[in-house]
């Protein structure tokens, strides 16, 4: 069975569709935690307009459900704003990298 560790760690495979950074470093990741088969995800997006957003979700539940024990990914959008004080400091540095920043 898939620990709430187990699904955060997963989703450093989650890239955004823009940049080559996983959304755990993005700073887009608010929470994960695992009932039963159902590994529970709270997002959060750089805009209220993000048009990847459903790009994001798909490979969101693409990755959890290759988990051992995970039958079921729900993905709630929370509202909370985001900065670029949510993007760890390797993330910060693979933008950088990238030219972006």
């Amino acid at each position: 069975m898939a620990s709430a560790a187990d699904v955060r760690e997963a989703l450093v495979d989650v890239l955004d569709p823009e940049y080559p950074i996983s959304i755990v470093d993005l700073g887009l990741v608010r929470g994960v935690s695992v009932e039963g088969t159902t590994a529970h995800v709270k997002i959060t997006y750089t805009s209220l307009g993000c048009p990847c957003t459903g790009l994001i979700q798909g490979d969101i539940r693409d990755r959890l459900l290759q988990l051992e024990g995970v039958e079921t990914v729900e993905i709630e959008e929370v509202f909370e704003p985001w900065t670029r004080r949510d993007i760890s400091t390797k993330g910060l540095k693979v933008l950088q990298e990238s030219g972006v920043g």
